[in-house]
């Protein structure tokens, strides 16, 4: 089961909007996963700070005195800004990924959410309108966004269990389905250095997207490559920092619907996530094909690809 939503913003009208949208699609999806649920939210990019999206069983203890312990390691200016049982961390510009690397000696109960410059993940055990309205998640605002709501088939129902899955700075994947050579893949990417927290496929996914990525490939190319290098069968919805990506395996029997208007392109696994955004009703409305990848950004057109089956 599970669900995915997703909504890539071509109208900077609609940013403050981001939030409350993609809510209300997830929450529709509820019943595809009732386990937990996360979004990754794609906000404003400030060039004098990264960020550094953590989480805590127990926030109150763990989150006093972070910020001054991360500042002597990364020699700079930390703040901690607390949302619920999360907390987004400013660190300096172009210190999150080595402020992820200090978190783990410094505060090993804290777990990493997400780091990057623009990227915040909130994910937790739950249904999905009580992990968004715990964090707020209507009020956000933002480019673009990913969420995911889980039915656990392959791991615990654990925080760290639960999508988005972040593992490079600002990329994010969310997945419905099962990958069936994680377990060596995982070998070979913690071999090449690539962090992995979880025992879970997707967290994999993510990873081998990463990995792609820090190679020099594009967010397209690292998609068209999953589809040979990654076996079994998959949706996956993927952010970067300024993009969104699409794919599904060749045989492509998890269910996805996607919708483009000249205001946003938006992703989910019914087409009933999608009939309460503006304009639905004149937008071009398509299931994605196998094989196929689809990805925008910000400052370019859509690129669909097709790989052979």
């Amino acid at each position: 089961m599970c669900g995915i939503v997703g909504l890539f913003l071509k109208d900077k009208a609609l940013e403050p909007q981001l939030g409350a949208l993609l809510t209300d699609m997830l929450i529709t999806m509820t019943d595809r996963g009732p386990d937990s649920a996360g979004i990754a939210i794609y906000g404003a990019e400030d060039t004098s700070a990264s960020k550094l999206t953590v989480q805590a069983e127990d926030p109150d203890t763990a989150f006093d005195g972070l910020a001054d312990k991360m500042a002597a390691a990364l020699g700079g200016k930390v703040t901690l800004t607390r949302n619920d049982t999360h907390a987004v961390l400013q660190v300096p510009a172009g210190k999150a990924e080595e402020a992820r690397t200090a978190l783990r000696e410094i505060a090993p109960e804290v777990r990493a959410m997400s780091f990057g410059d623009t990227l915040e993940i909130y994910k937790e055990v739950g249904l999905p309108k009580d992990v968004a309205a715990r964090f707020d998640i209507a009020k956000m605002s933002g480019t673009h966004g990913i969420g995911h709501t889980r039915m656990a088939t392959e791991s615990a129902v654990t925080t760290l269990g639960a999508h988005p899955f972040n593992t490079g700075s600002d990329q994010c994947l969310v997945h419905n389905g099962s990958l069936s050579n994680h377990n060596s893949l995982r070998r070979k990417l913690q071999r090449e250095g690539i962090h992995i927290e979880t025992q879970n496929d997707t967290e994999v996914g993510a990873a081998y997207l990463t990995w792609k990525m820090q190679n020099g490939a594009t967010l397209g190319e690292a998609l068209e490559a999953s589809l040979e290098d990654l076996d079994g069968f998959f949706n996956f919805v993927v952010g970067t920092k300024d993009g969104f990506g699409v794919v599904r395996d060749p045989i492509a029997c998890k269910p996805a619907v996607m919708a483009e208007t000249d205001q946003y392109v938006a992703f989910g696994s019914e087409y009933r996530a999608l009939v309460n955004l503006p304009g639905i009703e004149t937008a071009r409305v398509w299931e994605p094909e196998p094989a196929t990848v689809y990805f925008w950004t910000h400052d370019q057109a859509p690129n669909p690809k097709k790989k052979a089956a």
